[in-house]
């Protein structure tokens, strides 16, 4: 008798936790249709891991930088690990996390990130943290990330904090449930359409314009970390007109990078070298480039990479060459569609989250 419902016990917990793990896989936002970019760390771990360029940053990277043009172009191998307002402790921890499954040549990051000091807001937070594989790296970045009104077992157990979306539950999440539509050409988010830069804001007068030291201090980390796996790190400042950019921040970048000896692309004073425009290379007004833009700047990297680091052109290796072409492949997929799409609707299409930010 003892042994029966010992049996019977253990099978209604079973049941018990089945269900709860269902019910949160049902809750849990996709991010497949409606803002997507919450999908974009989470594709990271669904590729073979051997890059030559990892990206990590804020919207500033993967909206414009497209890895298809660096490996057709010049043979590169690179993922963008980037999300919706990325905070420097979230790339921190992103980039130690990525150094679980591989060691890449050259590590980008964009530094726009550096004006913020302290966490942010919980939902960028989490379409950065969720998609991310549990590791030490992971945990610590929640306990960094983390506002006061958050409580880190809402990371652990998402159902506690998305109990009440039943409201929103739609087909996309049970299509979702184990099987999620890739968004991005890895880590890229494209966009075909144009809308010109016109009456950019300048920016406003700020009490001080010295960057924060926790800033500081995970620039340092990252610095140290690529030092120590004999990474090149490369910093680069994104040509997007708005959030405005000061002087005093580009100066200050510049006196870091020549202070540890590293390369730091401003790419806002080279609209001439990249042949950017403003009225055809946006796709919401100078926040971020489109497709045409960020194809041109990439070319543009692409040089310098190769100049400066000296990475192999791998277009010669056979079952790289493969995975490429079916990426490829996809790339060109979109870009139609998204052409056809435009062309036969005046919609230029939903904001990205990121530019949406206060």
């Amino acid at each position: 008798m003892k042994k029966r419902k010992m049996i019977k016990i253990a099978g209604t917990a079973v049941v018990v936790l089945t269900s709860l793990y269902l019910l949160q896989r049902l809750l849990v936002p996709k991010y497949a249709t409606d803002v997507v970019e919450g999908a974009l760390i989470a594709e990271y771990y669904q590729e073979e891991k051997d890059h030559d360029v990892i990206f990590i940053g804020d919207c500033e990277v993967y909206e414009n930088f497209s890895p298809a043009v660096l490996w057709e172009e010049y043979g590169i191998n690179s993922y963008i690990r980037g999300s919706a307002q990325q905070l420097i402790w979230q790339s921190y921890y992103l980039l130690e996390d990525t150094l679980r499954y591989e060691k890449p040549k050259v590590v980008i990051f964009n530094v726009l990130s550096m004006q913020y000091n302290e966490p942010q807001r919980e939902a960028y937070n989490r379409m950065t943290l969720e998609g991310m594989r549990w590791s030490v790296s992971k945990v610590n970045a929640i306990r960094a990330s983390m506002t006061k009104d958050e409580n880190f077992l809402d990371y652990v157990f998402p159902l506690l904090r998305y109990h009440s979306r039943w409201s929103e539950v739609g087909a996309e999440d049970v299509a979702g449930m184990f099987d999620t539509p890739k968004v991005s050409h890895n880590g890229y988010y494209m966009r075909v359409d144009v809308k010109p830069a016109e009456n950019v804001p300048e920016g406003r007068i700020l009490a001080d314009y010295r960057f924060g030291d926790n800033a500081y201090d995970y620039l340092d980390r990252i610095t140290k970390l690529c030092k120590e796996n004999g990474i090149t790190l490369i910093l680069v400042k994104a040509p997007s007109l708005y959030p405005y950019w000061y002087e005093e921040w580009d100066a200050q970048m510049e006196d870091y990078a020549e202070e540890n000896g590293l390369l730091y692309i401003n790419f806002l004073e080279l609209t001439e070298e990249t042949g950017l425009d403003f009225s055809t290379d946006t796709y919401d007004a100078g926040l971020h480039l489109n497709l045409s833009g960020a194809e041109k700047i990439t070319r543009y990297l692409g040089e310098v990479l190769v100049e400066k680091t000296g990475l192999p052109d791998r277009r010669g290796e056979e079952h790289l060459s493969e995975i490429w072409e079916e990426k490829i492949d996809a790339y060109e997929q979109e870009k139609e569609e998204q052409y056809e799409k435009i062309n036969g609707s005046d919609d230029n299409g939903s904001a990205s989250f990121c530019r949406m930010r206060g």
